[in-house]
């Protein structure tokens, strides 16, 4: 079993299998590669419960862990997922709304789990490092908006 340096650790109540089988299924290179049951008793659960969940989501390892609901999520974390066009964008952001997620401002969402994620158009990122008149457009734009809309940050940047 090989063990990452460096691993994302997100805590759930108790859906963490649930969650990275959602990931797994919607972003590629991602996958759920382990599951661990507690070997004893703890505070939210038994021995026998699932506790952890090794998975990846677009490479990036990750352990969710069911901890119980002592500590609730907030967009201090969220997983950037950077797209290549609308069709991406779109498919995305509805799989995680549509699925018991909620959509927030300047393309961030939340999904049924708590978890806040950010779909971001390189379009989008392209114009903020380009900065000057070009970023201050397509910020202008983004602020206007839920989901990204691609066109309209395209169109932003040529002004």
């Amino acid at each position: 079993m090989a063990i990452a340096k460096n691993t994302i650790c997100v805590w759930y109540d108790k859906e963490a299998e649930a969650a990275a089988r959602f990931y797994a299924g919607t972003f590629p290179d991602s996958a759920v590669t382990a599951i661990h049951h507690a070997p004893g008793d703890y505070p939210s659960g038994k021995t026998g419960d699932v506790l952890m969940v090794e998975f990846t989501v677009a490479g990036i390892p990750c352990l969710g862990l069911n901890g119980g609901p002592a500590f609730k999520h907030s967009e201090a974390f969220s997983f950037q997922i950077s797209t290549e066009d609308q069709e991406e964008t779109d498919r995305y952001w509805n799989a995680i709304v549509g699925n018991g997620g909620q959509e927030n401002a300047c393309g961030w969402c939340k999904d049924k789990w708590g978890i806040s994620w950010q779909i971001t158009p390189r379009v989008l990122m392209e114009a903020m490092a380009a900065g000057g008149d070009q970023a201050k457009r397509a910020f202008a734009a983004m602020m206007e908006m839920k989901k990204i809309d691609v066109a309209a940050i395209e169109a932003a940047r040529r002004g």
